[in-house]
């Protein structure tokens, strides 16, 4: 197999990430939080969620809001992503080579398959669209999930998260 391009992999998380979410939509709650998940590593990427539904069953509910490893929907549609793991895994390993170079086309990848499944309404449009908050998040976090955070949402979706949850920005503040 060829090695993947960033195109061919973001072409793949599009298709997974689609069908997961929908399928996840399809509960019929009340999403805010809809996220793919790597690490720091860029390892292949896997979704969490969290409903308003779900919040209120959670056991705390002040520290769950926003974390992800708390969510009863994290690695929810798993099965679809296996075409993704393969192409990931195709790809030079992390730790060979010009690592930093690796890393950012994987982020790259992940971020414009967000942007692709946003400009596609999967997250829904308008109103709807405002109360969602979708993100690209590296574990454990860093800087930059804000930085994504910040160019994958509309202002009024990430409020509360920037107040809550964001980690600081290089310079110290929290955007």
């Amino acid at each position: 197999m060829a090695v993947p391009t960033v195109e061919q992999l973001t072409d793949a998380v599009v298709d997974a990430a689609a069908t997961a979410f929908r399928e996840l939509f399809a509960t019929g709650e009340t999403f805010y939080y809809c996220v793919l998940i790597t690490t720091g590593d860029a390892l292949p990427p896997y979704i969490a969620a969290w409903s308003h539904e779900s919040l209120a069953n959670a056991g705390d509910p002040e520290l769950d809001r926003w974390h992800y490893a708390s969510s009863p929907y994290l690695d929810f549609g798993s099965q679809h992503f296996a075409p993704v793991r393969d192409l990931w895994f195709a790809r030079p390993a992390i730790d060979t080579g010009d690592c930093r170079t690796e890393y950012d086309l994987r982020m790259t990848a992940l971020e414009s398959a967000m942007l692709r499944l946003d400009a596609a309404d999967v997250f829904g449009s308008a109103d709807a669209r405002q109360r969602l908050m979708i993100n690209v998040e590296v574990v454990p976090p860093d800087h930059t999930n804000t930085e994504r955070a910040i160019r994958l949402n509309p202002p009024e979706s990430i409020t509360q998260w920037l107040a809550e949850a964001a980690e600081p920005l290089d310079d110290g503040t929290v955007a």
